[in-house]
């Protein structure tokens, strides 16, 4: 049964590949990629397209175990605008056939523990889609044009990552027992503009609302979305930092991704 949140996760997932791979009709794919150092433009949506029909690979054959990434059909993208462009899109589309054929709830390999029914791919790749859409659209000083509900949600499936990724981390990414609190602005998304992360040993625990931090970050959603994943600094004029600045740059050198 579809729920309403993965409705929006569909719809989102193509119209977000569409936006990034309309970029490749208009900007020059050698645009070197700043957030993605040696990426090019090219490179960041062969990535893109090439994950998403990773994605759409094991979750065809019901994988129980990672395919090999080099290995995936078609994935190579077209050099002539136009054809990339298609191809990408495409990308998108091949990963919700996929889980239709396959069912939204048959259990398929992820990098991140057990493996997930074949539906929770569709959010994973929506969110790798919307960040480096951004790296693209920074790259070309650009605005990053992404609504307020999908980058909360994107900060959300991030630190849900993060929970299951650091586990067994030699290095804890905030101090245990220290608190990282992000507030977003926008109006309207009420408790979930906000989360609260705690050092919990060498990994994380996290969840909505509101509680004071040994560290705050407040902007908007698309803002903290692109602090926290190293993508704009925090002296952004989008930004307010409050607290230990110390805590938050531990956690900038210590999370992955």
């Amino acid at each position: 049964m579809t729920t309403s949140l993965t409705a929006a996760y569909r719809a989102a997932l193509p119209a977000e590949t569409d936006s990034l791979a309309e970029l490749m009709r208009t900007a020059d794919p050698a645009t070197p990629i700043p957030a993605c150092p040696s990426w090019s433009l090219a490179n960041l949506m062969t990535h893109v397209g090439r994950g998403h029909r990773w994605a759409a690979a094991m979750i065809t054959d019901r994988a129980t175990e990672r395919i090999d990434f080099r290995a995936v059909p078609d994935g190579a993208m077209p050099k002539e605008p136009d054809a990339a462009a298609k191809w990408l899109s495409d990308s998108a589309r091949l990963v919700l056939d996929a889980v239709d054929r396959t069912g939204g709830h048959v259990e398929i390999w992820t990098p991140f523990g057990p493996p997930r029914p074949a539906e929770w791919w569709i959010r994973r790749r929506l969110h790798e889609a919307t960040v480096h859409r951004a790296d693209a659209l920074l790259a070309l000083g650009r605005e990053v044009t992404l609504s307020p509900e999908l980058a909360a949600d994107g900060i959300s499936e991030w630190l849900g990552l993060l929970e299951t990724a650091l586990v067994g981390s030699p290095v804890p990414v905030l101090p245990d027992g220290a608190t990282l609190h992000l507030h977003a602005t926008d109006p309207g998304l009420d408790a979930a503009g906000e989360w609260t992360v705690r050092g919990a040993g060498t990994g994380i625990e996290w969840d909505h609302g509101h509680a004071k931090g040994a560290v705050a970050l407040r902007g908007t959603a698309v803002a903290l979305l692109l602090a926290i994943l190293r993508r704009i600094p925090t002296d952004d004029p989008g930004l307010e930092i409050y607290g230990d600045t110390a805590i938050f740059d531990r956690w900038l050198d210590t999370t992955p991704f």
